[in-house]
């Protein structure tokens, strides 16, 4: 049982994940927001691996990868950075990346990079089941990285069970048929795409993202799954200060009731 699978034991609702981009603001950043965002009470995180088309993200995003990038992010020195972050929190972390760069790395390379640096799950939007099923699958399960596979409210029925099946990590439930950051709170339609979600009974734990950046959005997520992951309303918010009680001041305002 990895750090994520000991969280989910130890809470089964109101998770909340983080989303950030490796390398921003600045690549001396990565670490101390990782130990400020544990501090503050974060459950888990997704440490984005900044790329150059990054096919599920919006402009928030999209435009801290590019400033990461500029400012020298490379693969090896983000699993440098997440390695030392190991050295000050034992947060549960999950690699949120591409295909391309698992394989421009090489498969086996990657999840060894991934098990040294202390991931502890993994997410590749646009890793498509039949390819992990069939090439990565195996390997993966020997290096102990769970994956995280994405629905969406136009995925179907039996696509929905397959990924819930073999997540893994976590099933990640897109709120939202767009790109990260693109909605803000959770209209009615999404509402009943939460429901049908619910009433499936999948295996697993299911966390809620794209739209979520405030209580609202968070409290309604967490009434249809086990928590919710807000990424562009971090990365907007650390544009203006990454010191530690900026950060608790964000998480605060997400969920009030955080220690």
């Amino acid at each position: 049982m990895n750090r994520l699978h000991e969280r989910f034991e130890a809470k089964q609702g109101r998770l909340l994940s983080i989303y950030l981009t490796a390398g921003y603001p600045t690549s001396a950043d990565t670490v101390p927001l990782i130990q400020a965002l544990d501090q503050a009470g974060v459950d888990l995180l997704e440490v984005g691996m900044p790329f150059s088309d990054p096919l599920a993200d919006g402009t928030t995003i999209q435009q801290t990868s590019e400033q990461a990038l500029a400012g020298g992010m490379t693969i090896p020195k983000y699993f440098e950075q997440v390695k030392a972050a190991r050295e000050v929190s034992d947060i549960p972390m999950v690699f949120m990346g591409y295909l391309n760069q698992v394989y421009r790395m090489g498969a086996e390379a990657f999840c060894k990079a991934c098990k040294d640096a202390g991931i502890d799950a993994v997410i590749v939007p646009d890793l498509p089941m039949e390819v992990y099923e069939a090439e990565l699958a195996e390997l993966f399960a020997e290096y102990g990285l769970p994956m995280c596979f994405l629905i969406t409210p136009q995925t179907s029925e039996e696509r929905i069970r397959k990924a819930a099946a073999l997540s893994g990590g976590f099933l990640y439930v897109v709120a939202d048929n767009s790109i990260t950051g693109s909605q803000q709170g959770v209209s009615n339609a999404q509402q009943a795409y939460f429901e049908r979600i619910q009433n499936m009974d999948l295996p697993g734990v299911k966390l809620i993202g794209f739209g979520i950046s405030d209580q609202d959005s968070f409290d309604t997520a967490c009434t249809y799954a086990q928590g919710a992951i807000v990424g562009s309303a971090f990365l907007r918010h650390v544009a203006h200060g990454t010191d530690a009680e900026h950060i608790r001041g964000f998480v605060q305002q997400l969920r009030p009731d955080t220690p």
